[in-house]
């Protein structure tokens, strides 16, 4: 601890924080006092908007959590679910986050909250294993579980594991932002649609069209599905070539 505040003092905390991501203790050291932080101050929060506001602003030992997302679409996903909170959530593809982070917020006190991500997944590149306390201290009761699988989504086992975790408990909420080719979104919604309660919600990440190099086919799949169900649309500009949150109700 003490060579870490003289680094910081001397070089500055970029040089701190550079040095924590190659030195294991010191990481250890720098994810359990952002865990900490996080705890402190995430019991403060109330409501939805003021839970958003908390995970675009929070950075704590150089580690953020804000959420890959348009300001506007996700916080209107927000005050959907705070509408009837969820006890039961999965988010297929996690990456920095924020979404599982508000998702959490959102959900009841009692929930159990999933986050499934794939390990260097081509689309988000997943998290690393040293984060897991961290988002483990996203739970905002004693009550609430986070559960945390680094798993491949299209995996059969992985499928099994979700159900073990669900036991003979439904989803009240399945949000899917993983695999964005059209194979890959339509595999997670056949996968895991099924564990989806009738009047929960399904939402999509990412269903505006993208430039063709980001080789994003959420909108093809989301366009077939949506015609078939009850659904609603957040998008804050169709031109803003990426985000956009698509819902489901099953």
């Amino acid at each position: 601890m003490e060579r870490a505040t003289l680094i910081a003092r001397k070089e500055g905390l970029s040089s701190l924080l550079s040095l924590g991501l190659q030195k294991t203790p010191l990481r250890r050291l720098m994810i359990s006092a952002a865990a900490s932080e996080m705890r402190k101050r995430a019991s403060q929060i109330r409501g939805p908007q003021n839970a958003l506001a908390f995970a675009l602003s929070f950075k704590q030992m150089g580690i953020s959590i804000k959420p890959l997302q348009v300001r506007e679409e996700i916080a209107k996903l927000l005050d959907l679910l705070a509408a009837r909170p969820p006890r039961n959530v999965l988010e297929i593809g996690t990456a920095n986050g924020g979404t599982l982070f508000l998702f959490a917020q959102v959900a009841a006190e009692d929930s159990t909250v999933m986050s499934l991500d794939l390990p260097g997944g081509r689309f988000g590149g997943g998290y690393p294993e040293w984060k897991m306390s961290l988002y483990r201290a996203f739970a905002k009761s004693p009550k609430q579980r986070i559960r945390l699988l680094r798993e491949n989504s299209h995996e059969q086992s992985t499928l099994e594991k979700v159900r073990g975790i669900l036991g003979e408990n439904e989803l009240d909420f399945l949000f899917i932002d993983g695999d964005h080719t059209h194979e890959g979104v339509k595999r997670d919604f056949e996968m895991y649609s099924g564990l989806v309660r009738r009047g929960g919600l399904i939402g999509f990440h990412d269903i505006v069209v993208h430039p063709p190099e980001a080789r994003c086919e959420v909108n093809r799949f989301w366009n077939e599905v949506k015609t078939s169900h009850q659904h609603v649309e957040f998008v804050k500009d169709w031109n803003q070539k990426w985000a956009g949150i698509g819902v489901l109700y099953a």
